[in-house]
């Protein structure tokens, strides 16, 4: 058996059992033995777009996914993505051949540690035959332990060397429980919060990951805190009657109120960065802030705090519960029914707006609120960057955290469709809805061929007004001529009909009857092409140009 093998084996072994990517010389024998093992492996048409799947695959299932890729610009290919998995800290395993040391004059030499590393991705390596097996097992490792985007460097020398004899088996670590917090910090929050009158919790992706949901849920109850969470949190407290949304710029009126009276402010696995934290303006100069993270550095990074909290953001609940039982907490005065039903009466699709008047073109906000009516609730919400972006993270509700994908650590547009396909993947028995810009849908258009080869359940929704919308509107009102960031008309349907999808191009609610249709019976991939008002744009948009 030759390296190449044994290490699509060992991959399998450890549970990295399905692969996105492109095939070429230097990674075809390495994909062959993991699709031969067991491993599910799906092709797309651009690496660019093979990273996202595996980014949003992770993101929705939990598992480690890999992407396949050739040596030197397949590799490079994928740097965009893998930028945005190593900043949201996806654990996934890029397998990229490398050039044998002494082919110094080769086409595809470049230093590909040098580059992987200088996007906060991990460069790990099978340096030879003797230590193939234990380098795999090093890299998955950290993957999974260190929650990190791996490039896994395979040399092409070493990839063709047989396997030598007695080879170990391979044998995973054992499972790592999570941190707990010291004791006396947990003292110091339960204290907190046994005195505040009107307390907030702010969950991040962190308390996400960390389970976190039912005990911030019950550490609400006990205390009458209010439940938020990050852009990236939403979800976590999906049906909760106070649950108030997402905090920072997408945070309802109401929310935001609620949010600047909070005397104390607790972030479990939040950064409390300026998109959390509306610029440093939504929570009162006053309130005492805490911040639960297991990353020391995060703590106090974007946002003063009087109070951090190092351990995971469940077993810190936990502990708080804990300590806080027998103590006379009572939420009640608090959380009111009355609250409860402002807080209901106070989301985003029950707010006031101007609707346009314009001819032949959608509000995107009735849009929104058209769709999440429509759609299932059992869905993934994949959002991409624009200036559309606030309107689906807005108005479409999801049934938990695992329904909404933000790829958004980056604020690059075009990464949400591979996201989406890598989303559908994970959980086919949710409808997943890509929702893109008409930039962002044109940048990742190869992938649209993937979508109708494969036949996924997934709905994209071009948010469609034929410009890069947020620099029309942060330029405009400045008196420079946008026009270089303005499109003439693209036919979406047609280019998704031809990608053997359904297409529909839609200019008012009654066009959507169609996609009404689709689901009562989808059969293959469904395209919206939203024409919509040019002209409308968030306060959450206005606020970031403000800043």
């Amino acid at each position: 058996m030759l390296i190449a093998e044994a290490v699509g084996r060992a991959l399998v072994g450890l549970g990295v059992d399905t692969v996105f990517g492109l095939m070429g010389s230097g990674n075809l024998a390495v994909t062959n033995a993991m699709r031969d093992a067991g491993a599910c492996f799906y092709a797309a048409r651009h690496e660019g777009g093979a990273i996202c799947m595996a980014d949003g695959y992770g993101r929705v299932s939990g598992r480690l996914a890999a992407c396949s890729v050739h040596q030197g610009p397949g590799l490079t290919n994928t740097v965009t993505g893998l930028t945005e998995a190593a900043k949201s800290r996806t654990p996934l395993i890029v397998l990229a051949p490398e050039m044998p040391a002494a082919a110094i004059r080769s086409n595809f030499r470049i230093d590909q540690v040098g580059l992987v590393e200088s996007v906060g991705a991990i460069a790990e390596r099978v340096h030879g035959p003797a230590t193939a097996l234990a380098d795999v097992v090093r890299a998955v490792r950290r993957a999974r332990v260190e929650r990190r985007a791996v490039v896994l460097m395979l040399p092409l020398d070493v990839q063709a060397a047989p396997c030598p004899d007695g080879s170990a088996p391979i044998a995973d670590a054992p499972a790592l429980a999570p941190p707990r917090p010291a004791e006396s910090a947990v003292a110091a929050l339960a204290d907190l919060l046994a005195g505040a009158r009107r307390p907030a919790i702010i969950a991040g992706r962190g308390a996400v990951l960390a389970g976190a949901g039912a005990p911030l849920r019950a550490l609400g109850e006990l205390t009458g805190a209010l439940l938020a969470t990050s852009a990236v949190g939403n979800g976590l407290f999906a049906g909760d009657p106070y649950d108030i949304g997402i905090s920072g710029g997408f945070a309802t009126p109401l929310a935001a109120r609620l949010l600047g009276e909070a005397d104390v402010v607790v972030a479990f696995g939040a950064a409390l960065n300026q998109w959390t934290t509306g610029h440093g303006e939504l929570l009162a100069p006053d309130a005492t802030v805490v911040q639960v993270d297991l990353d020391e550095e995060a703590i106090g990074a974007h946002h003063p705090v009087a109070l951090g909290v190092i351990g995971d953001a469940a077993a810190t609940a936990e502990a708080v519960l804990a300590r806080l039982a027998g103590r006379g907490c009572d939420g009640a005065p608090r959380r009111t029914p009355d609250l409860a039903a402002a807080i209901a009466a106070g989301r985003w699709r029950h707010e006031p707006y101007a609707e346009s008047a314009a001819a032949g073109v959608l509000d995107p906000r009735a849009l929104s609120i058209a769709l999440d009516d429509l759609l299932p609730i059992e869905r993934t919400v994949v959002v991409d960057s624009g200036a559309f972006m606030g309107w689906p993270s807005m108005y479409l509700g999801v049934p938990d955290a695992a329904g909404f994908v933000f790829p958004q650590a980056f604020q690059c547009v075009g990464l949400a469709l591979g996201n989406a396909i890598g989303a559908a993947i994970a959980r086919p028995d949710r409808l997943t809805v890509a929702a893109l810009g008409d930039g962002g849908a044109l940048m990742s258009l190869p992938e649209l061929e993937t979508l109708g080869r494969l036949g996924l359940g997934i709905l994209v929704v071009i948010y469609d007004d034929a410009a890069y919308g947020a620099e029309v509107h942060h330029f405009a009102p400045m008196g420079e001529a946008v026009d270089l960031a303005q499109f003439p008309d693209t036919d979406f349907a047609a280019l998704a009909q031809a990608a053997g999808c359904h297409g529909l191009t839609a200019r008012s609610l009654e066009d959507l009857v169609g996609l009404r249709d689709w689901l009562a019976a989808p059969d293959r991939p469904f395209v919206l092409d939203a024409k919509v008002d040019p002209t409308i744009y968030g306060e959450w948009l206005a606020e970031a140009f403000r800043h």
